[in-house]
């Protein structure tokens, strides 16, 4: 993968897995519509009751092949402990301004997980930070431009919550599932000698296929995942809606 590219959509997730368990599907449909895309993990789950961060950081590295990712990043914030102060503020805001997107996902604004709430303000923050001009920073010597990404969308995680639109996924589930997967460390694997997680039960799994179809089923569709936004985007033709 590139070290620096220009992306359209980038997900931000508070642990490597966020992002493919909530919004997977959608970058994988992004993908297949031409658009380029990557992950940002702010930590390296340590705090993680299964695996290591060595073995997580393999599993992101796998499930970013099956994504096909232009970029995985991770910033190296300390799982648990990260804050929305100025220090972490503008790390985010120097991934933003180097890769650009139009789009960004973040954490859930309210989740079982006390990090992906702290996350989805951290990032939705610096998003709009990233767009002042009177910040600088710097990257590799050079000033960075400002660079505000259209819209911030936050994918629902955990705890259900009723999504401001949802995103038809159903072809792309398998690969989704495929990705999620790529964490053997974090999921049910027969035989494993591992402390047992919210995560980890043999029926997670289950209770995530369940959370797709009931999102698709508002929709009509066999698969979808949810969004919640903070700012109400524009419709240029009420076609493209369904």
């Amino acid at each position: 993968m590139e070290a620096s590219v220009k992306l359209d959509l980038l997900a931000f997730g508070a642990h490597p897995d966020d992002v493919e368990l909530s919004a997977a599907g959608t970058l994988l449909l992004q993908k297949s519509l031409g658009n380029s895309i990557g992950i940002i993990d702010l930590t390296a789950g340590e705090l993680g009751t299964r695996g290591t961060a060595e073995t997580r950081a393999q599993e992101a590295a796998t499930a970013a092949g099956i994504l096909g990712l232009s970029i995985r990043e991770n910033l190296g914030f300390a799982d648990g402990f990260f804050s929305n102060d100025q220090e972490h503020q503008l790390a985010i805001i120097r991934v933003i301004r180097k890769f650009r997107p139009r789009i960004v996902l973040a954490n859930a604004l309210s989740d079982r997980h006390p990090d992906h709430g702290r996350a989805a303000e951290l990032v939705a923050r610096s998003c709009f930070l990233a767009g002042l001009r009177r910040i600088e920073t710097w990257m590799e010597n050079d000033v960075q431009e400002p660079w505000r990404p259209e819209q911030v969308f936050h994918y629902i995680q955990d705890r259900h919550a009723k999504p401001d639109f949802v995103v038809d996924i159903t072809p792309f589930w398998e690969d989704k599932m495929r990705a999620i997967r790529a964490f053997t460390s974090q999921f049910y694997t027969p035989g494993a000698n591992e402390p047992e997680t919210p995560i980890s039960g043999k029926d997670f799994i289950g209770f995530l296929e369940a959370r797709a179809r009931e999102m698709g089923r508002i929709s009509g569709v066999p698969f979808a995942e949810g969004f919640l936004v903070q700012r109400i985007p524009m419709v240029d033709n009420l076609f493209h809606l369904r």
